[in-house]
């Protein structure tokens, strides 16, 4: 019987065996992000990673005690959430491992006072700070993006939290800051607000953050749950 790696480069290569989970589960998210990877091989292989990941973070994280949960846009509140009430969560036909190919709107878009969109706040006339909701480790991004692409985060950042059960997802950004594997603290800076993106980029677009948070159950699928509550709460503090 073949071992999974030779089914996942029959599938696709991903190349040889990465030297940490967390590169290993980049690698994946790429295939699947890309449609060239067969779904049953990639759920066994998230299914297989995640208790690495844990691990990984177990061993890596600081030995203080954890940082509350933060609100993703430095300098902003409440006001920046789109939609009535958490309207914008729409997660009716999302699956994650779709990937591009991928249907609703399961998170929320905190938007930033743009109105050139250069990327900059209107006030400050500096970029934006996407602050990290929780501690975790990061475990996917992007730092390069190209215009004709038809993918949909642009740059994005993909940062596992064992104490929340997930992963958060951050999109659209003009900057990524931080490396796979590595750890970041609740409130940490990973990345500064931008347009990249299929649909972020367009002039329709008002510039804004794209965030979501995928509970991952013992099954391994992700799955989208709505922080509209945790984003009020954290909005006041």
């Amino acid at each position: 019987m073949r071992s999974l790696w030779a089914a996942v480069f029959a599938a696709g290569s991903l190349g040889p065996p990465s030297p940490t989970p967390c590169a290993a589960f980049d690698a994946l998210y790429a295939q699947i992000r890309d449609g060239r990877i067969d779904r049953a091989i990639a759920l066994d292989r998230v299914r297989e990673l995640l208790p690495q990941i844990r691990d990984y973070y177990t061993a890596h994280a600081p030995a203080d005690p954890p940082r509350p949960w933060r609100f993703p846009l430095d300098g902003y509140g409440r006001e920046s959430i789109g939609g009535r009430n958490g309207s914008g969560y729409q997660p009716a036909g999302y699956d994650w491992f779709d990937g591009y190919r991928s249907k609703g709107h399961p998170g929320h878009d905190l938007f930033i006072h743009d109105r050139d969109q250069n990327e900059l706040d209107d006030v400050t006339g500096k970029p934006v700070a996407i602050l990290s909701i929780a501690d975790g480790v990061v475990v996917a991004e992007a730092t390069d993006w190209d215009p004709a692409s038809r993918l949909r985060g642009g740059r994005y950042a993909y940062i596992f939290s064992p104490a929340a059960g997930g992963m958060f997802y951050y999109a659209h950004a003009h900057s990524i800051v931080v490396k796979v594997g590595e750890i970041v603290r609740a409130g940490e800076t990973i990345g500064t607000v931008g347009r990249s993106g299929r649909n972020a980029a367009e002039r329709r677009s008002p510039t804004h953050l794209h965030v979501m948070f995928l509970a991952v159950g013992d099954d391994g699928h992700p799955r989208p749950r709505d922080i509209y509550a945790d984003l009020l709460r954290l909005a006041h503090k």
